[in-house]
């Protein structure tokens, strides 16, 4: 695999160099993608292209996973499985204020950043003109008439867990019943006040809870080991469901 280190043996990068802008280095041997100018990022590259093993019990592409856990909680195969019923588990979902306002409870999926790298990078001009410099709530054309909100509408999202302020980007692209808010990346612009608590508004994450998936805790067992960022207890968080209403207060930053 030297060759993959061709061209980068004298590449130094400074911390001024970060500071602009992410910068590209040499393949690593333990990634599946070879990152290359002049090519399209692509995972599992280098299993194709260098003959390197996947990282499995067998050494090869496989779907079935045969540890007791696995075949216990019925997922020895890729399975699907429905949202968790979160109104019986946990009881009402929101801070309702009594007020009557029409509201919608939806489900709520958060995807990873669109619009920054690594939680980074978002306050150049680049990334600020793509996600229209603040968070954006995605809701779908029928959920969005049916709370009478035209796309950029400031709206508030709330449950159990939290609520944030945020504008609306209406699309034909999302399902109606559900919402989705493109996660991992820091709210430093456009968080006002919010109308239902009078605080600054949360964050991103402020509406999910990670529910620990037992499957994630099985160690020692090629792929299925202890790895930071790639295998663990992650959460389930994209389960979540919110509560969403039109924001009708004035737009106050403190």
């Amino acid at each position: 695999m030297d060759h993959l280190a061709t061209g980068s043996e004298d590449l130094r990068i400074t911390f001024a160099d970060a500071q602009v802008q992410p910068r590209t280095v040499m393949t690593s041997p333990e990634w599946s993608g070879i990152e290359a100018h002049g090519r399209r990022y692509s995972p599992f590259t280098m299993n194709v292209e260098c003959d390197k093993p996947w990282h499995t019990l067998s050494g090869r592409q496989h779907l079935y996973l045969d540890h007791a856990w696995m075949l216990e909680l019925g997922e020895g195969l890729p399975a699907y499985r429905p949202p968790l019923r979160y109104t019986a588990i946990f009881g009402d979902q929101g801070a309702r204020d009594g007020s009557g306002r029409k509201e919608l409870t939806l489900q709520y999926l958060t995807p990873h950043s669109k619009w920054s790298i690594h939680s980074e990078y978002q306050d150049n001009l680049h990334m600020l003109t793509l996600f229209r410099g603040g968070g954006m709530l995605w809701v779908s054309v029928e959920d969005a008439a049916d709370l009478d909100i035209a796309d950029g509408d400031w709206v508030e999202s709330y449950n159990r867990n939290g609520v944030i302020a945020l504008r609306a980007t209406v699309s034909h692209r999302i399902p109606q019943g559900t919402c989705l808010l493109y996660h991992a990346k820091d709210r430093n612009l456009q968080v006002p006040l919010t109308e239902m608590h009078g605080r600054r508004g949360g964050t991103d994450n402020s509406l999910t809870r990670i529910v620990m998936k037992p499957t994630h805790f099985i160690g020692g067992y090629a792929q299925l080991s202890f790895g930071f960022n790639y295998y663990g207890p992650t959460g389930s968080q994209r389960d979540e469901v919110t509560v969403l209403r039109k924001r009708e207060a004035k737009v106050v930053y403190e």
